[in-house]
């Protein structure tokens, strides 16, 4: 029994010691809309305020939404894409199948602010901004959110099965995923489905997860018009 405490405890102070670049320096600022959408945000935080009044659920959905995005290319809007001929999207995996909703919320948003501001706002912007809106109006702490992030024109689902946290992974295999997106064991805790009540660390670990960026979409990204479908 000694023996295993101190190989888990070892293993532990590996894991904490590991550094990753997945979270660094995303290129994202609070004013990104400012002069080419002044109401992007007032226009999330209406329609959000309508999906939550209907139905309370409606907030973990956002936020589990939000969740499985960033942590598969990073938030990127990827699990927003449909399959189609060309695309396997993540919907469909196995860890996402029938345990994610709120993707017509989404679409809501995003046809508001094509009315507003054509080809301007991203989806992966407008779920990070619903993720915290989704928050605010259960009565859990606000936060600024940076934006500029681009959308995604690929999905994986592949990486779904290996970086989603699931029910049966231990905890060591937990850590690891956590850490592999520059987030810690505290951010895990408090990002934990687990737990009732928001706090501030809460807010501070999702200010983290929304800055887990894929750097290929400020190569190859782009603002999709409709967030189920690449541009063609």
């Amino acid at each position: 029994m000694e023996m295993k405490s101190t190989i888990f405890i070892f293993s532990l102070i590996t894991l904490c010691c590991l550094t990753f670049s997945h979270a660094a320096d995303p290129p994202l600022t609070l004013d990104y809309y400012k002069s080419t959408c002044p109401n992007a945000e007032a226009i999330v935080r209406k329609e959000m305020e309508c999906a939550v009044t209907s139905d309370l659920r409606n907030a973990a959905s956002i936020l589990r939404l939000h969740f499985h995005d960033c942590f598969v290319q990073g938030c990127d809007g990827s699990v927003l894409l449909d399959d189609t001929y060309m695309l396997k999207g993540e919907k469909n995996a196995p860890t996402n199948l029938n345990a994610l909703k709120g993707f017509d919320i989404i679409d809501r948003i995003k046809n508001k602010l094509e009315s507003e501001c054509p080809g301007t706002v991203s989806c992966a912007d407008v779920l990070t901004y619903a993720a915290r809106d989704a928050t605010v109006l259960v009565g859990g702490p606000y936060w600024h959110v940076p934006a500029g992030r681009k959308d995604s024109k690929t999905a994986s689902a592949s990486l779904v099965e290996s970086n989603i946290p699931g029910a049966n992974d231990g905890l060591l295999t937990m850590i690891s995923k956590f850490m592999y997106q520059s987030l810690s064991v505290t951010d895990m805790v408090a990002l934990s489905e687990n737990q009732l009540a928001f706090f501030e660390q809460f807010s501070e670990s999702m200010v983290k997860l929304g800055n887990i960026t894929n750097p290929e979409t400020y190569v190859d990204g782009e603002v999709r018009k409709n967030c189920r479908f690449v541009n063609t």
